[in-house]
């Protein structure tokens, strides 16, 4: 008898089995897979080369999860991109963003005077917003909602904390005085109106415009868009802020790290145990099922994979309420991410910026390949009618740029991120068609980096039935479902059941379904643990 099993081994389920047998309890972690740590791991699919197969860059984790867990001592370290992007353009002029506040003003200035001049402001205006609202991410959302009471059952305990944390909210606004205004258009509006509002070059507006929609399946002129432009200055692994850096030895590194502080704690961990479902005894969860047969008693389920798994799978209907179960089905998954992972034997040579022998300013940060706000719009018209874009959105990033340890001397890994290739495709199927897609991929990188189709010695296609078959993440949806303004905050899995609880006693949620979403952040499972710890054994309501 376990006091908590926890359903999956990504960052999330890692971090809330951490703080669990931190404070004594029994813990149990289950992991389908061989290897832990969900989206965030790296594997040798081809001797030499180490791939981050899904999450390649970090930013945003906690910075009091790396220090409570003792990340570095267990490995973790992150390095730096300096330049952060290299947008090339077909003109023979490049675009070079990063830390650096003199060369931003000066590789802006390349395209617009005011620009370079709005762009400080701009970071600054962003900064600001994510100071303010980076609080409200570590903890549970408020639940303001005038529901049915027939929903959920309310103690004067749990209406004093929502209370509480409405006023914090309130007062982290408050900060913000007169902007405000445009922080509400940041968080609801999107991403093309806000640019246009800040800029009036296509070569800065475009760079910004990818960060806007990896991920989504959305154009950049969708209400909600600009909200993930936050991101982008959140978070401060490895040093300054907003500056996303790549774990040395790869993604998985920071998972491995993860587990072996749970472990010290007292944690167990078991690979290679996929889930048939979660065992219910007199309306309580009491444990999980294994495919085979193998049963784990536990006082306490947490689950770490998304809503649809959780609810629709490994639990029968007649265990959960009906509007709840309505609601549950009622969760977007809409996703058109694609990645692709490629070993080259040498690295790209840019047209407009020359030279591949050593690792230069172009090759260390992220990589926008075709980028304006036209240019991204007309990918999406594509996928919204079921089809993959004919000319895709593509993020390029090359870790052995900065970390050689990934691949043998002088050769290179090309992590490519890809948008838009909708789920559900108009005609065929993704095993059939996702080789093609890639070729036209590589095609659009060629454009700007001629030696590249012929520099690929391996390649891995990971389409979004791959993402979905692999790491389970229904259609696709990197994130655990999609994060449009109503899935997120309070709304996030479902209205009435934001705080990581759920209507059957003794389960709970602690994965990126959860608030505050997506991103290798740690914050969901912190949060559930939280509010686990906060119930006691056996993990009833208070």
């Amino acid at each position: 008898m376990y006091d908590a099993v926890l359903i999956g081994a990504g960052h999330n389920a890692l971090v809330c089995a951490h703080d669990l047998a931190a404070a004594g309890w029994k813990v149990l972690v289950v992991e389908r897979r061989h290897l832990v740590g969900g989206c965030c791991v790296t594997e040798e699919l081809w001797p030499g080369y180490r791939i981050n197969p899904a999450a390649y860059v970090v930013s945003l984790l906690l910075p009091e999860i790396e220090r409570d867990m003792r990340l570095a001592d267990y490995g973790y370290d992150v390095l730096a991109r300096n330049p952060s992007s290299f947008t090339p353009f077909e003109d023979g002029r490049y675009l070079i963003l990063g830390p650096d506040t003199g060369l931003n003003r000066k590789e802006i200035a390349k395209f617009s005077t005011r620009d370079a001049d709005a762009y400080p402001r701009y970071e600054e205006f962003l900064t600001r917003v994510a100071e303010r609202l980076e609080p409200v991410l570590s903890l549970a959302p408020p639940d303001l909602l005038p529901l049915p009471k027939s929903w959920r059952k309310r103690t004067v305990g749990d209406k004093l904390r929502n209370a509480r944390r409405g006023w914090d909210l309130y007062k982290a606004l408050e900060q913000l005085e007169e902007e405000l205004p445009e922080t509400i258009e940041l968080l609801t509006g999107s991403a093309t109106a806000l640019l246009d509002r800040w800029f009036e070059s296509d070569e800065l507006k475009g760079t910004l415009t990818t960060d806007a929609i990896i991920g989504t399946f959305q154009p950049p002129s969708s209400p909600g868009t600009a909200y993930v432009l936050l991101h982008h200055v959140m978070g401060s692994s490895g040093g300054a802020r907003g500056v996303w850096g790549y774990v040395k030895g790869g993604m998985g590194r920071l998972s491995d790290a993860m587990a072996a502080s749970a472990i010290d704690q007292g944690a167990e961990i078991r690979t290679n145990c996929a889930v048939e479902s979660i065992i219910t005894k007199d309306g309580h969860a009491s444990g999980v099922r294994l495919e085979g047969g193998e049963e784990i008693q536990a006082q306490t389920v947490i689950s770490g994979v998304d809503a649809h798994l959780t609810f629709e799978r490994f639990l029968s209907s007649e265990v959960l309420p009906e509007a709840f179960l309505k609601a549950v089905k009622r969760i977007d998954y809409s996703s058109a991410s694609m990645k692709i992972n490629l070993a080259v034997s040498e690295l790209p040579n840019f047209t407009c910026l020359p030279g591949n022998q050593e690792p230069g300013p172009q090759h260390r940060g992220t990589i926008h390949i075709a980028s304006t706000p036209e240019y991204v719009e007309r990918a999406y018209d594509d996928a919204k009618y079921g089809e993959p874009s004919a000319h895709p959105v593509i993020e390029v990033t090359i870790p052995s740029a900065v970390d050689p340890t990934l691949a043998p001397p002088g050769h290179h890994i090309l992590s490519c991120f890809v948008q838009y290739a909708p789920y559900h495709l108009k005609t065929g199927t993704w095993d059939e068609r996702k080789e093609e897609f890639a070729d036209r991929c590589l095609a659009e990188i060629e454009r700007y980096a001629p030696n590249v189709p012929d520099s690929v010695l391996h390649r891995q296609v990971v389409s979004p039935v791959d993402l979905e078959r692999i790491f389970g993440l229904t259609g696709g949806n990197i994130f655990q479902g999609a994060m449009p303004l109503h899935q997120l905050f309070s709304m996030r899995p479902v209205p009435g059941w934001s705080d990581y609880r759920t209507p059957l006693s003794g389960l709970y949620l602690c994965g990126a379904a959860t608030h505050p979403g997506g991103g290798v952040m740690g914050a969901c499972g912190r949060n559930a643990a939280r509010e686990i710890l906060r119930d006691g054994r056996p993990g009833k309501r208070v």
